[in-house]
């Protein structure tokens, strides 16, 4: 075992100290309801009856009490391609969970939407508050206490970290994630961003460009370029809730399927009434979040997780603050190019060597917590094994020790970057966050005029009438939580990069998002204090000089102190009677009570507390 980095055990240890009271009440919490044997060993009858009413040939089981009984929760659609395949999975689980001793029930699912298909939309305003509804989903399809485990059965941007939080509500179960896998690589990434940048300078029309979308989102799985979903995978992985080397490999293969069925064997044996009972929550520790904080900054993960990471410690008791993700993010080096980030999907990441390759050298360098618990047992070297068939069953051998493709993946003695794909910046507008792992030396600073602008489509407008080929920083405003939302703005980055290979100084500022794949124009995202909550991006005007340095962490607006403050807010404050059409309207709380980015723009109370 390797010497643990000082700044990673300065960082756990300071998050476990401000942490304490909290995490002590949830542990608390959860200790008081894992009381020995069966929830439903506790119900009254008539509730007992109601549970297995409908349970068939399980029935008697579910009424004696002696067996597990493990909870299914799933975001199927057959819609979506990342959630098309989990329709063969409830099956399979139940039958894998059959042959280990237990019983498993299909308890609810939880909606899924997909962020690509409503980019620039109006549904797209519903889509960070979809977090919080499918936590409250997962709440509810676990409230019944029927169940002594539960198999989370999701994928995509919001859906795994919504599952995840609403499972630490009932931390005292186990609890796994199964994943479902990529989809096949198709278009290569390159020649994709290549014809979104013709079609948005008008020199390839609609079908050249629905064609080339067509072939890189193909099929059944996950797109496989590295935006939120895909982190996702790897952060599950890195946490410990996945089964070791499981998070990419493809659908519809054998392994997939033996993977899924070692899924429902293994969450059996978790159990209290198993031989390795292991609580979601006491899991989901300090370590475990460093870890997925790690592994997001050392392969350029979604900027989207320093939201959804700080939102799920919270719901484990836990502080996390983007100030700690900053002092990992410099020691952390860059160890992944994966699309946005270079040319590779995950796919090739994961021939590479994939995930564990980089635990592995995360570990050797100090740079994980290595004792930590997992579904497959403690200690988190376990996952730098790879799984492999062996008959119709998984089996792990050692992973690879080298990188099968430097140009994909490296160590931490040759990393692409020594420092994090994210940075953290500070200055007179607030705190906001950017993602360096796409950006190249030369675009790390910016410095131009603003040109400030309240809805995306006024800037691409302003774009299409050619009135934005100039040094410029992009200012958009009242994106953020409080304001509509928090829309996805990745629209914006096919004109931003047209701009930029034009050989303008271009970057972004926006109290908005611009979701996992943020591509290499340099933009200062999450903005907080956000514009609709009276933030200084409500005073900025056209022409005011800005400062985007993402090479020393720093956003500034070159104003005085006094006479920032005396300026009058200005913009686009909509009411929420201009909120309507497409559900938006049915979001007006949310948006009332949503806390801020930094505190991982959550609606629970838990969230805001300090």
């Amino acid at each position: 075992m390797s010497d643990i980095h000082p700044v990673l055990r300065d960082t756990t240890e300071r998050i476990a100290e401000r942490s304490a009271q909290q995490r002590d009440a949830y542990l608390a919490r959860i200790a008081n309801a894992a009381r020995r044997g069966p929830a439903r060993g506790r119900l009254a009858c008539a509730n007992l009856a109601h549970g297995f009413a409908a349970a068939g040939e399980q029935k008697r089981a579910l009424r004696a009490n002696v067996k597990p009984n493990i909870a299914i929760v799933s975001a199927y659609n057959d819609m979506l391609s990342a959630h098309k395949p989990l329709a063969e999975f409830p099956d399979q689980l139940k039958a894998a969970v059959i042959e280990a001793g237990g019983i498993a029930q299909f308890a609810g699912g939880v909606p899924a939407m997909c962020d690509g298909i409503t980019q620039g939309r109006d549904g797209m305003q519903l889509s960070l508050f979809s977090r919080d509804v499918i936590a409250m989903s997962t709440a509810i399809a676990l409230s019944h206490d029927m169940f002594d485990a539960v198999l989370l059965l999701g994928v995509c941007d919001k859906i795994v970290p919504g599952m995840l939080i609403g499972a630490l509500g009932f931390g005292h179960l186990p609890a796994m994630f199964v994943p479902a896998g990529p989809m096949t690589s198709g278009l290569p990434n390159g020649e994709k961003a290549k014809v979104r940048q013709l079609y948005a300078e008008g020199k390839v029309d609609r079908d050249a460009l629905l064609e080339a979308e067509a072939q890189s989102y193909h099929g059944d799985g996950t797109c496989t370029f590295f935006g939120t979903a895909n982190s996702n995978q790897l952060l599950m992985e890195v946490m410990g809730l996945h089964l070791p080397g499981s998070s990419f490999v493809n659908p519809g293969t054998p392994l997939r399927a033996a993977l899924t069925a070692e899924a429902g064997r293994r969450v059996t044996r978790l159990t209290d009434l198993g031989d390795d009972y292991t609580p979601l929550g006491e899991l989901v520790d300090e370590r475990a979040i460093v870890n997925a904080c790690v592994a997001l900054l050392a392969t350029g993960g979604s900027s989207n997780h320093t939201m959804h990471l700080v939102a799920i410690a919270r719901a484990a008791g836990i502080t996390l603050t983007w100030n700690d993700i900053a002092e990992l993010s410099a020691v952390v080096p860059l160890m992944a190019r994966i699309y946005p980030n270079g040319s590779a999907d995950v796919n090739h990441f994961h021939a590479a060597g994939g995930l564990g390759f980089a635990v592995g050298s995360l570990l050797d360098a100090g740079l994980l917590h290595e004792d930590v618990a997992t579904v497959a047992g403690r200690g988190l070297r376990r996952y730098t094994a790879e799984p492999t068939l062996a008959a119709d069953r998984v089996e792990w051998r050692p992973g690879t020790r080298t990188s099968l493709d430097t140009d994909v993946l490296r160590s931490t003695t040759d990393p692409f970057a020594d420092e994090g794909g994210l940075r953290v910046l500070d200055g007179n507008l607030g705190a906001a966050v950017v993602k360096t792992s796409a950006l190249a030396p030369q675009h790390l600073t910016v410095t131009a005029a603003a040109r400030v602008f309240d809805d995306q489509a006024d800037f691409l407008a302003a774009f299409a009438a050619d009135e934005l080929d100039t040094d410029l920083i992009a200012v958009l405003r009242y994106q953020g939580p409080r304001a509509n939302g928090m829309p996805e703005l990745h629209k914006l980055t096919p004109a931003l990069g047209v701009l930029q290979d034009r050989g303008r100084r271009v970057a972004l500022v926006t109290d908005g998002r611009m979701s996992g794949a943020s591509g290499n124009v340099p933009a200062a995202i999450h903005l907080t204090p956000e514009a609709a909550s009276g933030g200084p991006l409500a005073k900025v005007r056209d022409g005011d000089l800005l400062t985007l340095d993402a090479a020393t962490g720093a956003l500034t607006l070159h104003l005085s102190d006094d006479e920032l403050a005396a300026r009058p807010e200005t913009g686009r404050r909509l009411g929420d009677d201009e909120w309507v059409g497409t559900g938006r309207e049915i979001f007006a709380t949310m948006r009332a009570t949503v806390g801020p980015a930094d505190q991982g723009a959550s609606i629970f109370p838990f969230a805001t507390q300090n």
